[in-house]
């Protein structure tokens, strides 16, 4: 997607404020049509060299993983109202059960994990919203008490 866009190329799909989902999909295809076998997500921070330019110029606006985004994501979903949600790991089965229809799948040459599958989806989670469109980080916020609280019990080992 990147080269395309440094490319100022038409993508062979489009976003239009739909939910990118980082997802490496187990698929079989059966009688000419695939079927998801699994659907979990794939860690999203290996996203972040090129996430802020996909907000930006893709109309993306939920982007759906694993583990969290860094601060040029965070930056991007600022400035334009776009949101991360995780998605449980280990729930692959789960995520598949929501997948009604592979629409479309790009770049298959790139190998099943690294196509663009397009898919539809009805009623997708449970998700827990991880950064908000403020930047707000839930990973930021749990990190930063984790913190707190360790430094109280060690206290506690100091007396």
């Amino acid at each position: 997607m990147v080269h395309y866009l440094k490319e100022r190329k038409q993508l062979p799909f489009r976003f239009d404020g739909l939910p990118l989902y980082h997802c490496g999909p187990l698929v079989r295809k059966v009688d000419g049509e695939w079927s998801v076998l699994a659907a979990g997500p794939t860690t999203s921070m290996r996203m972040e060299p090129f996430e802020e330019e996909v907000i930006r110029n893709l109309g993306v606006r939920l982007i759906i993983g694993k583990g969290g985004m860094g601060e040029r994501t965070r930056k991007a979903m600022r400035e334009f109202g776009a949101a991360y949600a995780v998605f449980t790991g280990g729930a692959a089965v789960l995520a598949a059960e929501h997948v009604k229809k592979v629409k479309h799948v790009e770049w298959l040459d790139l190998g099943v994990p690294e196509a663009v599958w397009v898919f539809e989806v009805e009623a997708f989670g449970p998700v827990v919203i991880g950064i908000d469109s403020d930047g707000n980080s839930l990973f930021e916020k749990v990190q930063l008490e984790a913190e707190r609280r360790k430094a109280e019990i060690f206290k506690k080992f100091e007396s």
